[in-house]
């Protein structure tokens, strides 16, 4: 079996793991291994059904179009009772597009814990956890004591591992950022009363006829879109120096996997309802948790949206997803005390912030972009759903 091509420019990729061993027999379409690309880690399935010989480790980069492995059709599937086929395990990660929890191997501390245990000196393996599976919750940590000499006087070791294909592209691509934009980052803060209210009052009805929950990712996609349309360079390109822009709406969307950030793109999404883009949305980031996203999926986006705001984050500057010209960030949802009407209220504040290449958009753009997106997510039956609310959710 050759290594096929995950795309276009894409001239090699990197063994991440093997899903079989030397000698199985596996079936034509089984995934046998995972790979990592510059781009995105993809499964590589069996060609033909057979027993196999692996040639290369993982780790190993090999070029486009080499022999990863040899498969031996000549041999008999195994009788039941022999051998199980192997399969990979699913994947049990959370997605970003809803809050998640950390998941954890058996006896393993908590970042919480690790913090702790790690300032006082203390080995995780020389503690017993009472939470589930064995893990080592918080208290655990607080608790534990360090025995005599658990820690003075050993030598401290330390742990190297080869970052991942995809890993060091993307921290290439960071600082490449940084270095050759002129990256600024504008600031505002959106009330969530409106929104939160339209959810709670309608997303079961929502749910029940379009098979999909009512988040926010379509608000803020359908207010992006809409402020695009007025500020076109904030969803243009640098190419050279050329400027390129483009006739359609398509999204990208950071959405956390298995193997790290993933940024799919929402197609069209001008052209596409509250039902559609949840629907859209929903579809890319189970392909990003099964690993079976493709590198299309993820090209083609002239701007992107990432939330912060499900792991915690109160605030921060988004970095720009290249070769696009800006990015919106969204954070968590916290009650504040703000002024209405001469008063003071408490009401559910998001901050946002866009961070643009000023390159090629101007501080006006910027402020006038994330101001538009302001309006439409405080006042979205008005703006969004064009003042009926059950013809704007295709109830």
């Amino acid at each position: 079996m050759k290594v096929p091509s995950p795309g276009e420019s894409i001239s090699e990729v990197e063994i991440a793991e093997w899903l079989v061993e030397t000698g199985d027999y596996v079936e034509k379409d089984q995934a046998i291994a995972e790979v990592d690309s510059d781009k995105a880690t993809l499964e590589l399935p069996a060609e033909v059904s057979g027993t196999i010989e692996i040639l290369y480790e993982p780790g190993d980069v090999i070029g486009v179009g080499e022999v990863v492995c040899k498969i031996d059709t000549s041999a008999d599937a195994p009788a039941k009772g022999d051998k199980p086929i192997k399969e990979p395990l699913p994947s049990s990660n959370k997605i970003d597009i809803t809050p998640s929890k950390e998941s954890y191997a058996t006896g393993s501390p908590s970042p919480a814990a690790k913090k702790i245990l790690g300032e006082k000196g203390i080995l995780a393996s020389s503690i017993q956890g009472t939470g589930k599976d064995g893990r080592i919750t918080k208290n655990d940590a607080i608790n534990a004591k360090a025995s005599m000499g658990s820690s003075i006087g050993k030598e401290r070791t330390q742990n190297r591992e080869r970052m991942s294909s995809l890993r060091r592209k993307l921290a290439k691509r960071l600082v490449s950022v940084k270095n050759e934009t002129a990256m600024l980052t504008t600031f505002n803060e959106v009330d969530m009363k409106p929104i939160m209210d339209l959810r709670k009052k309608y997303k079961e009805t929502f749910a029940k006829k379009h098979d999909v929950g009512l988040g926010f990712m379509s608000f803020f996609t359908l207010a992006v879109v809409r402020a695009l349309k007025e500020f076109r360079n904030v969803a243009s390109m640098i190419d050279g120096d050329d400027m390129v822009s483009f006739d359609s709406m398509d999204i990208s969307v950071a959405v956390s996997g298995p193997k790290g950030l993933m940024v799919p793109v929402v197609r069209n999404a001008d052209q596409l309802g509250f039902a559609g883009i949840e629907s859209q949305i929903k579809s890319l980031a189970i392909k990003v948790r099964d690993g079976k996203i493709t590198i299309d999926e993820m090209t083609g986006g002239c701007f992107t949206i990432t939330n912060g705001g499900v792991f915690g984050s109160m605030l921060s500057t988004p970095i720009i997803n290249p070769p696009q010209s800006a990015i919106l960030g969204m954070h968590n949802i916290v009650e504040r005390p703000i002024a209405v009407n001469g008063k003071i209220v408490i009401r559910p504040i998001m901050y946002v912030a866009m961070s643009y290449d000023h390159r090629i958009i101007d501080g006006k753009e910027s402020v006038g972009t994330l101001v538009a997106i302001k309006e439409a997510l405080e006042n979205p039956i008005d703006i969004l759903m064009q003042g009926d609310v059950k013809k704007g959710l295709d109830l």
